[in-house]
């Protein structure tokens, strides 16, 4: 009895996972309070943890336990030791999942109290967005929350059994960078011991793991974190992650079985059966048929169906009429194909690469590429894309080194953890699928960063705060 904050009670059952298999048997529990209902000769406490809900029922009987559950507030942390019970029919609760059992209670031991929160931790959300990610803790007690969370788990851990058995081996790669091209700002990292230089987090680890290509590893896979200072929408992060895979001695056909086999794993967990091969459209037959690059082939859209579509062949350059220069439609390290080859320099719009895009239900979930493997090639591609000799030594010396030195041919993808997860849950936002999300302008209304700067940290930086910075 009475509060302690100690927790030396162990549990035996989550709440969630109880079910009527378990009438008769004595049960410790330990989770939140989701709601107390006091009725005078009874109390109720529906007790809550990751797994679900189930209602404990306190009896009259109980003399002073009984005085003790009246206790109880929403949020408190609880143990319960009791018995489950079947309820009466007329009792059930066909809504929960524990809903044909409840636990009478023998003893309850307040763990931990809590104020009273700032808004009712319930399904749908009961407070803005803004307000449930500066509580973000209280906002992942949310029994949607928590599903999704797990769900991710699952996800990840079907991904990584799926890419070991496929033999490919997880292998990290550096945070701290050099800054490379991949279509949105670095995050930049300024460095104590070399004052004036910086660090970058990456965008992808493209490069290192074509080195890793170069090194031999000829099968790579990881689930990694990226870092993209752009603009935000309800599909973007500043940070995120990424399914990320190289092969080499690879095709296009290679990839897309090994994708299509991987997404068939994964959407299992769901319990929906995924048909593959999936369909392919050219970038130009999707354009002209559908007038996107990410078309939804599904032919009833608030259904719960799953259309993954391959588009190929995209165009290697398209054109900044701003700037009056080429850029690369997916990545400078992309290869042409190689029927195409002959338009490179004279009329290098007519060049296709050999890239592709995985569309899901109209979002794009990943884009990959063959990689140019040959460095005159990849010394012309850079050429093309206006980038001087200085530059390209500059930015790509380390890896043009590294091409000389035995290259296979490879070729891989990225997938969009974030994005795959948020389907699979049903979500309309990868935000309810990340633990700790930034806001729309990139903020962690959690821990209120990003935060001014110690001067004293500038200072051992090298760096100088600007008037109005």
């Amino acid at each position: 009895m009475g509060t302690d904050k100690s927790t030396r009670w162990r549990r035996t059952v989550y709440c969630g996972e109880l079910r009527s298999e378990h009438a008769g048997k004595e049960v410790t529990l330990l989770g939140w309070v989701h709601r107390q209902r006091d009725i005078g000769n009874l109390v109720f406490i529906d007790l809550r943890d990751r797994e679900g809900v189930v209602q404990v029922v306190v009896l009259f009987s109980e003399g002073a336990l009984l005085d003790e559950a009246k206790k109880v507030k929403m949020e408190n942390v609880v143990g319960i030791k009791g018995v489950v019970k079947k309820r009466a029919e007329r009792s059930r609760n066909p809504q929960l999942p524990t809903g044909d059992v409840e636990v009478e209670a023998k003893e309850l031991k307040i763990i931990g109290t809590s104020k009273i929160p700032p808004f009712v931790i319930a399904d749908p959300p009961q407070a803005a967005e803004e307000l449930r990610f500066k509580y973000r803790y209280l906002d992942m007690r949310r029994p949607s929350m928590q599903r999704n969370i797990k769900l991710r788990h699952q996800a990840a851990l079907c991904i990584r059994n799926f890419m070991s058995k496929n033999g490919f081996f997880e292998i990290e790669t550096p945070f701290l960078t050099k800054s490379t091209p991949e279509g949105a700002r670095d995050y930049l990292v300024p460095s104590r011991m070399y004052k004036g230089r910086f660090y970058a987090l990456p965008q992808s680890p493209q490069l290192i793991k074509q080195i890793l290509m170069i090194s031999g590893f000829d099968r790579y896979f990881q689930i990694v974190r990226c870092f993209r200072d752009e603009d935000l929408r309800a599909d973007r992060q500043p940070e995120f992650t990424q399914v990320d895979i190289e092969m080499s001695f690879a095709e296009p056909e290679d990839i897309f079985d090994l994708v299509e086999a991987m997404m068939a794993s994964v959407f299992e967990i769901i319990g929906t059966k995924i048909d593959i091969p999936f369909p392919r459209l050219t970038y130009k037959e999707s354009m002209e048929k559908f007038g996107t690059d990410k078309p939804d082939l599904r032919q009833e859209k608030d259904k719960k169906t799953f259309k993954f579509a391959w588009i190929t062949d995209f165009p290697l350059f398209e054109r900044n009429e701003e700037e009056k220069r080429l850029l690369s439609m997916h990545h400078p390290f992309t290869s042409p194909h190689e029927d195409d080859l002959v338009f490179l320099e004279k009329e290098p719009s007519k060049v296709r690469a050999k890239a592709y895009d995985l569309v899901l239900n109209g979002v794009e979930i990943g884009g990959g590429s063959i990689r140019i493997h040959d460095p005159e090639l990849q010394k012309r591609v850079f050429k093309l894309l206006g980038l001087s000799q200085e530059e390209v030594e500059e930015k790509f010396g380390f890896f043009l080194e590294a091409l000389l030195y035995g290259t296979p041919p490879h070729g891989g993808i990225a997938l969009g953890f974030d994005r795959i997860v948020m389907i699979l849950a049903g979500e309309e936002s990868i935000r309810d699928v990340i633990p700790f999300p930034k806001t729309t302008s990139a903020m962690c209304l959690l821990t209120g960063s990003p935060a001014e700067a110690d001067p004293k940290q500038l200072e051992d930086l090298g760096l100088k705060k600007t008037k109005g910075g």
